[in-house]
């Protein structure tokens, strides 16, 4: 290798793990597999990068304590991540974006379906996550503040608490 482009080296490296920055325009998709799921709202992709789902946020199973990722699930996060795993598990996924492709932390950001099925929706009309609002990714937010609301009404999965009604919905802004 030619001693001036050691330096670079890393960054690309680097340049080449990291999803494009210009990814597909809002509404586009694309068919990826998941190899994997990760939790209620991650998988990893048979690419090797990890997808996260657009509009909801699915209870956690694991948190960070020290700079490690321990064992501590929320209620229902078991519940959330199996649900996921029969959904999607090892099988091709339509992925529609929305304004931001990634994010932060490199992961895709979409919209994901499974045949006619909707699953960020699912997930939510199941109890299984509730919709929450990351700006500006907010194509399909009126849709799962519905189903948000219909599963709180049903008392289905995280609103079947005796306490789960009074929560307020929550807004996550940048």
């Amino acid at each position: 290798m030619p001693r001036a482009l050691r330096p670079i080296l890393p960054m690309l490296l680097l340049a080449a793990l990291l999803p494009p920055l210009a990814g597909p325009a809002r509404g586009q998709q694309d068919t990826v597999r998941v190899v994997r799921v990760v939790d209620g709202d991650t998988v990893a992709l048979a690419s090797g990068g990890l997808l996260r789902y657009i509009g909801i946020d699915a209870p956690e199973e694991r948190r960070r304590v020290a700079g490690r990722w321990v064992p501590d699930p929320e209620p229902f996060a078991r519940a959330a991540t199996e649900a996921n795993r029969r959904l999607v598990a090892g099988r091709e996924v339509r992925l529609r974006y929305d304004r931001e492709r990634t994010d932060r932390y490199g992961r895709v950001l979409a919209y994901v379906y499974v045949g006619d099925v909707f699953v960020n929706e699912k997930l939510v009309l199941d109890g299984l996550a509730r919709a929450r609002a990351y700006p500006p990714n907010l194509r399909h937010q009126a849709a799962l503040r519905r189903a948000e609301a219909e599963a709180r009404a049903a008392g289905r999965g995280l609103w079947s608490a005796p306490d789960a009604a009074a929560e307020a919905p929550v807004e996550i802004r940048p």
